[in-house]
């Protein structure tokens, strides 16, 4: 018997209708499904966190997610250890990451149930914090952003690639990003727009203050690490990090953060064969 998750986003479908009605369709076709309610930022370290993965059936077949983009990257992060193939349906606004409209939710439910579809991996982030707080990790599908925190100003953050000193940044933040993620704030900060196929780990700095400093593409095995020195005349410099707009962590001078491609990725189910630059002139058309 196959096996559906649906994973809402409580905000977004009110009093869980849609939920419902997805629910008993599937039923009645003989499908078993389990429902998990989006609860807010989820940390791997938390008890809680702990115990609502621990809630998933290890045999999911498909994960359906109800919401938005952020719901996607939540249900991502919290499931990324089981690999479940997943799909979105768009209750949000944009939808960079939910294919499914829901006027056309009880057709693309059959397709899934007929096998028509495949499946495309995509690479995650794994951030690992070390601060005077002690050791911290995060994981992103989108990115890893780390910005200035309490008064305005700039901040200096060295870049390491390799173990090799490569620049130094004075900017309001930088972002690492995956390719699924360059639709995001590294569109709004000026970074390029990549194919979500591709493999690749890019840095953009937020509002540089510098005319030469630009996004840094590298490869998927690069592994990047950020320094927060001391700021101007020895003060100390006060950052956050964040994994996919949720999960912070305060940083200081003297902290640092190694990002590099996870182990894990993140797989979504395709049903139609619309490529990239199709769905990304159908988003900035909207």
């Amino acid at each position: 018997m196959r096996h559906f998750l649906i994973y809402t986003n409580v905000n977004k479908d009110v009093e869980l209708k849609t939920t419902k009605k997805i629910q008993d369709y599937l039923q009645n076709k003989g499908v078993k499904v389990t429902i998990l309610e989006e609860k807010g930022d989820w940390k791997e370290n938390d008890r809680s966190g702990a115990e609502r993965f621990a809630s998933i059936p290890e045999d999911v077949d498909y994960l359906l997610v109800l919401g938005g983009d952020g719901t996607v990257l939540q249900a991502a992060r919290e499931t990324r250890k089981m690999e479940i193939p997943m799909i979105g349906v768009n209750l949000g606004t944009l939808g960079y990451l939910t294919e499914v409209e829901p006027a056309n939710l009880f057709q693309a439910l059959d397709r899934l149930l007929a096998g028509e579809y495949a499946i495309e991996g995509r690479m995650m982030l794994t951030g690992s914090v070390c601060s005077t707080e002690g050791q911290q990790e995060g994981w992103a599908l989108n990115d890893i952003v780390i910005t200035r925190r309490g008064i305005l100003q700039i901040v200096r953050f060295d870049i390491y690639v390799n173990g090799q000193f490569l620049t130094t940044y004075n900017a309001d933040g930088v972002i690492v990003t995956t390719p699924t993620g360059s639709t995001g704030y590294n569109l709004s900060a000026g970074g390029p727009i990549i194919s979500p196929s591709a493999k690749l780990i890019m840095m953009t700095p937020v509002c540089s203050h510098s005319l030469n400093q630009r996004s840094i593409v590298f490869s998927p095995d690069d592994v990047i690490e950020i320094v927060i020195p001391e700021g101007r005349e020895g003060r100390a410099q006060t950052v956050e990090v964040n994994f996919d707009g949720s999960h912070t962590i305060a940083l200081r001078s003297g902290d640092r953060i190694r990002v590099e491609q996870s182990e894990k990725m993140t797989k979504f189910i395709q049903l139609n064969q619309v490529s990239f630059l199709e769905v990304l002139r159908k988003k900035m058309a909207d």
